[in-house]
């Protein structure tokens, strides 16, 4: 790592040291006989900050590797499934501390959300029920709120369907899950289609006498996941080009948000420090 003032989206030692070794792998994979020159840690910390702050990837501040390098290695690591699989990896680690690695639940969920006017057309779309126009994204969440299914749609495609997609993936990539719950905006056929793939799919109403937001049962771990995605300004709209980058912006999101709570110590339990208690009198 290049001497330099630290930044807030910076990973730390000891976050660094979870991704490395994939990382070291992967170049490992690849070499040509000639010596890398681009540090890779340097690499992952300009991706989160891009990710952390929104900026576009031509403003990265000059003590970075160049944007054109880093956006080189963001694409390739989306391409090649290298960033899928370290958010995977640390997804397993988290769950294995306490639970077992393969989920037998899931939760389901979608979020619209506005594109960036250089996304093609194509791959945008206009959600009636949020009036937005851009992109969706379909997730399943396991009871941690870990992410199990990222599907990048049009903002068109109706929760129900997305739905079904999701737990078509679910079905294939976790054959342990049996049961998964849903809101109202799902309809009875996301029920059905879940049932011919033995997932036992629930309907998590709210009280019609609630008013505003009141968290619900069970579902809350997925909106906590949305919550998450929040932190990063990046993901506060789509702004990537096309729908798999997208899908690889919030693997890093994800990836930097595990990396904290794999790391977590008493002193250091989140994003943000806890405050100490005042001193007794």
């Amino acid at each position: 790592m290049t001497e330099r003032r630290r930044y807030p989206s910076d990973l730390k030692d000891d976050q660094w040291q979870l991704i490395e070794p994939m990382l070291l792998r992967w170049r490992a994979a690849r070499a040509e006989g000639r010596e890398p020159t681009t540090g890779l840690r340097e690499v992952v910390n300009a991706i989160l900050y891009v990710a952390r702050t929104g900026i576009a990837w031509r403003y990265l501040p000059h003590d970075f590797p160049p944007h054109t390098t880093v956006y080189g290695y963001f694409k390739e690591w989306e391409r090649d499934g290298t960033a899928e699989r370290i958010h995977d990896t640390l997804r397993d680690q988290l769950r294995a501390k306490g639970r077992r690695i393969l989920p037998t639940a899931a939760i389901v969920d979608a979020q619209s959300v506005k594109a960036s006017p250089n996304a093609p057309a194509a791959s945008q779309g206009w959600d009636g029920g949020k009036k937005v126009k851009g992109r969706k994204r379909h997730i399943a969440t396991d009871t941690l709120g870990l992410l199990l299914v990222l599907i990048v749609t049009a903002a068109g495609v109706q929760d129900s369907a997305g739905g079904k997609q999701v737990l078509d993936i679910l079905a294939q990539r976790w054959p342990t899950v049996t049961k998964a719950w849903v809101d109202a905006g799902y309809n009875n056929s996301v029920v059905r289609h879940g049932a011919e793939l033995a997932i036992d799919v629930e309907v998590v109403s709210r009280d019609k006498e609630q008013k505003g937001f009141v968290v619900q049962p069970i579902r809350w771990r997925v909106e906590q996941t949305f919550g998450i995605m929040s932190r990063y300004r990046r993901l506060h709209r789509d702004y990537e080009e096309l729908p798999d980058r997208s899908r690889s912006m919030i693997h890093w999101a994800m990836v930097n948000s595990m990396t904290t709570r794999l790391t977590a110590t008493p002193d250091r339990t989140g994003q943000y420090l806890r405050p100490k208690p005042p001193a007794a009198a």
